[in-house]
Parts: structure tokens; C-alpha cells; sequence
């Protein structure tokens, strides 16, 4: 049994950094169906989920896409990725 009353305080404020922002949203295709993909500045993988989820529409609603992913500073990022993947990958930039 507990010796103390009611809830505990809560803890201090943990100073710790923010994440950084997401800048690209990438819809490819991966081993036959398409991933949706956000991408840190840096080309990071910071999250992947299936490009088909309602939230890809609602993210990319009035933005304007680019059509390829083939410049060098994608190639560490989609490393497992064939050069038709990545010519036909959608690439949308999402401005802060």
C-alpha cells in the first residue's frame, strides 16, 4: 500500500532539443507498392508509411510535385531503390 496522498507532482521541465522539421514527402514505388516517405533537410529518413493512407492526400493537397528523385543527393537516401524507381518517384517539398 502507498504512504502517500493523491497524485504525484509532476517532474521538471527536461530541456532536451526538438526534432527537426520534415522537408520532402517522397511516393515511390517499393517492391511493387507505393511508400510514402518524409525526409528530413539533411535527406534523412525520418518516417515511412504506405502512400495510400488518407494523410498523404491531406499533406499534399495544393502542392505543387516534382517527378524524380535521380540527382546525387538522393542517392544515399534511396540506396535500395533502381534508377526507374527513383525516376518515377513523386517528390513533394513542404516549405516551413
Amino acid at each position: 500500500m502507498s504512504q502517500t496522498f493523491g497524485m504525484e507532482a509532476p517532474r521538471g521541465n527536461v530541456k532536451t532539443p526538438h526534432r527537426l522539421p520534415v522537408r520532402y514527402l517522397m511516393l515511390i514505388d517499393s517492391g511493387g507498392s507505393m511508400v510514402a516517405r518524409l525526409f528530413l533537410e539533411n535527406r534523412e529518413l525520418a518516417a515511412e508509411f504506405d502512400a495510400t493512407a488518407e494523410e498523404v492526400t491531406a499533406m499534399t493537397q495544393g502542392m505543387q510535385p516534382q517527378r524524380g528523385a535521380l540527382g546525387s543527393e538522393w542517392d544515399i537516401a534511396l540506396q535500395g531503390h533502381n534508377a526507374d524507381e527513383r525516376a518515377s518517384a513523386t517528390l513533394y517539398t513542404i516549405t516551413v
